[in-house]
Parts: structure tokens; C-alpha cells; sequence
């Protein structure tokens, strides 16, 4: 994990960090645009994280970049993003991830058995009667 909380200019620069992060935008912007030759969406990427031109990213690609430079080790720019926002975020481990989706599997299993009991005394009730 990254030491120090880098300070950006503006969110187009956290993006370009994690852009770089990623490996640039020639491996960035076909991820984002896989219909686009790579030279078009690493033009395209490269202008939409430039805070003077009018091309941006929508949420869902910005999160797409983050999560990609999440994933080799790159946290400043979303926690940049994060505190910005003022929050404070931290990476999570996989095995945070498990431990969290395994609690919420087990409470939806433990919410369906009883839900399937109250739907069959209610069914049970409307046999007999």
C-alpha cells in the first residue's frame, strides 16, 4: 500500500494516475472503448482526462480505472477521490471480501428458510380451512 496520500489538482489527475498506474493509455483505453483501435482509445482516453477538453468519463469508466489500478497495487487516486468527498477509504483484501460475502450469504440463507416457513404455515392455513 502506498505511504503517502498524494494531493491532486483535480479528479482528471488522479485519473491519469492511475492511468499510468495501469500501464498508460494505450493498455487503458482499450479497456474502456474495445470497439476503438488502440491508438483511437488511447487518444480519447488520454483527452477525457484532460480537465480542457470536453470529453469525460462517465462514472462507471472512472470506477473501471480505479478498480484497475486497484488491482496492481495502485490506491492514492481513489482515496484521493474518497477523501475529497470526505471519507476515508482503505483497500480491502481478498479475504476481507470472502469473510463479508460469506456473512451476507449466510444472514440471505438464514432470511429464506424462514420466510419459506412463514409462506408454508400460511399455505398450510388456507389448505385446512
Amino acid at each position: 500500500m502506498q505511504a503517502e496520500l498524494p494531493m491532486y489538482e483535480c479528479t482528471e489527475d488522479a485519473l491519469r494516475a492511475a492511468v499510468l498506474a495501469i500501464g498508460g493509455s494505450k493498455k487503458a483505453g482499450p479497456m474502456l472503448w474495445p470497439d476503438k483501435g488502440v491508438d483511437a482509445a488511447s487518444r480519447l482516453l488520454l483527452d477525457s482526462v484532460n480537465p480542457l477538453r470536453s470529453e469525460k468519463l462517465s462514472l462507471s469508466q472512472a470506477m473501471l480505472i480505479l478498480r484497475a489500478a486497484r488491482d496492481v497495487g495502485c490506491y492514492a487516486p481513489f482515496q484521493w477521490v474518497a477523501s475529497e468527498c470526505g471519507f476515508d477509504a482503505s483497500p480491502v483484501t481478498a479475504a476481507e471480501e470472502v469473510d463479508r460475502l460469506t456473512s451476507v450469504l449466510e444472514t440471505s440463507a438464514k432470511t429464506m428458510a424462514t420466510a419459506m416457513a412463514a409462506l408454508e404455515r400460511m399455505q398450510r392455513a388456507r389448505a385446512v380451512a
